[in-house]
């Protein structure tokens, strides 16, 4: 019997080709596995083989959306494979989004079997975890001997049309698929067990998880602006010249608070990034980019607002889990809220 043939999709970091400074690469088709690819061979066995690997720039794709899919599905189309495998991406935003999207571009439009992996909390996966099988992984590439094993097996089980189990069994995100079956115990008994393990402070699984839509109303709006404090917080890592604090360019544990006192422009010698999920060349130009001090010391200036706040707060976002962004935020909104802070501009990358 011959192996089936698999594409492998795959961003210039996991090429080997380097990090956001090649972020911009245009896509590829190259022959034979590339990077992790060299693991699905292991796991594949004699089942399938890796036999063309596309890569592409998270930056390209996501900034030439439109043009980056035409040609990928054109490399697709040209190989003509059993089974489409992309990532895996674990927590990295911009490469779970470039996975998931061609995924189901390439199995919407050519029906093709596909498969990725990424972290839960990865954007990715809450766009695409119900028209694309997407195998949970941890944060991190550390997973990665883990993550490979679990999507060759259900890549394989796809390709084949064998029977998929709930995800708990073969290890996909949950994807709103609900299949009767019968089990072994009668309801009451697995309710009763799981009560009880409940009561003992042991760990159980539900068979109905809800979902969590957490929803923030929005305040009024403020009718004054030339009244009002107005402070700067940003998840896209603009930190004083040197890291002082050593904020992680990537899942990171802390936030920085620094004084802005009498700065009216955050010039190249004095302010960077620390985000190591954007091309940080332009914000090193000038982190005004990403934290317009400037703009906000000319509205001060002009009585647009009634003042900017002395102080910004700044973390990178990219890879940070929401657990941690929300402890970040109670704490440094609580110290807003006693410097009587009226009005706070978050922004991003």
């Amino acid at each position: 019997m011959s192996k089936l043939k698999v594409i492998h999709y795959i961003n210039q970091f996991y090429a080997g080709i380097g990090g956001e400074e090649k972020a911009d690469i245009k896509p590829e088709l190259r022959e034979g596995a590339v990077g992790p690819g060299a693991a699905f061979t292991a796991a594949f066995g004699d089942k399938a083989q890796i036999t063309h690997t596309i890569i592409c720039g998270d930056s390209y794709f996501n900034e030439n959306l439109e043009k980056a899919k035409k040609e990928i599905l054109g490399f697709v189309k040209k190989v003509k494979p059993d089974l489409f495998i992309a990532g895996p991406a674990f927590n990295a935003g911009r490469y779970g989004v470039a996975c998931g999207t061609i995924c189901d571009l390439v199995q919407s439009e050519l029906g093709i079997p596909v498969i990725t992996g990424m972290y839960r909390e990865n954007p990715g996966a809450e766009m695409f975890k119900n028209s694309v099988y997407i195998v949970e992984t941890n944060n991190s590439a550390v997973d990665m001997r883990n993550a490979v094993p679990k999507m060759a097996k259900l890549g394989l089980k796809i390709v084949k049309k064998e029977p998929i189990g709930a995800s708990i069994e073969d290890g996909y995100l949950p994807n709103g698929v609900r299949v009767n079956f019968f089990d072994t115990d009668r309801g009451s008994k697995r309710a009763v067990d799981m009560l009880v393990k409940k009561l003992a402070g042991k760990p159980f699984t539900t068979e109905y998880p809800m979902p969590d839509f957490e929803k923030v109303p929005p305040n009024k709006a403020i009718k004054d602006m030339s009244k009002v404090t107005v402070a700067l917080v940003t998840s896209g890592g603009i930190v004083p010249y040197g890291n002082p604090d050593h904020i992680e360019s990537s899942s990171a544990s802390k936030y920085g608070e620094y004084d802005i006192t009498g700065v009216m422009d955050l010039t190249e010698s004095t302010y960077e990034t620390a985000h190591g999920g954007y091309d940080p060349v332009y914000a090193n130009q000038d982190a005004d980019r990403v934290l317009p001090v400037d703009v906000l010391r000319e509205f001060e200036k002009e009585g647009k607002i009634g003042k900017l706040h002395h102080k910004f707060y700044t973390t990178t976002g990219n890879g940070t889990s929401t657990k941690s962004s929300k402890a970040f935020a109670k704490e440094f909104a609580q110290k807003l809220l006693y410097d009587k802070v009226g009005a706070v501009i978050l922004t991003s990358t």
